[in-house]
């Protein structure tokens, strides 16, 4: 297995056709996002990364890296999001070896703390993370705020 970064490859439409396989909303409309670059980078900000976890030719994980998310507080990033694991594999801590990944990415960029939006209790906390406060995001719903000192 190993890592790689979406933004940077070269089969764009092949990763695109793996994301549209995800039985989530979520990477629905993350796919919509790639499918319209300008619009990712106006959500989660410019430069952000989406980290895929490949068994050959087929993504077993995928995560981005970003200035922003669904939460609105320009004091509080990085953030990851999008995590996600396929059915297959799941129960293999593969979305924690990913997780680890974009943490250790984080850091090569100089910063110390990482941020997550979420609905999940007791998913991160194995992880390492701390749930800081529930506020919310841009489509007014409830969300958890989690973080992680690198």
């Amino acid at each position: 297995m190993k890592v790689i970064e979406y933004f940077t490859s070269e089969n764009k439409e092949h990763w695109k056709e793996q994301i549209a396989l995800a039985d989530w909303s979520a990477a629905k409309f993350l796919l919509k996002l790639l499918n319209n670059t300008q619009k990712f980078d106006e959500l989660l900000g410019g430069d952000g990364k989406l980290f895929f976890l490949l068994d050959g030719e087929n993504i077993v994980s995928f995560v981005t890296l970003t200035r922003q998310d669904c939460i609105r507080d320009e004091n509080m990033f990085p953030w990851l999001g999008f995590l996600y694991t396929y059915p297959a594999y799941r129960g293999n801590r593969y979305s924690e070896k990913l997780l680890k990944y974009a943490e250790e990415q984080a850091i090569s960029d100089a910063h110390p703390i990482v941020y997550l939006a979420t609905d999940h209790i007791g998913l991160y906390e194995k992880y390492g993370y701390t749930y800081l406060e529930t506020r919310k995001d841009y489509l007014d719903e409830d969300t958890r705020i989690y973080y992680k000192k690198l």
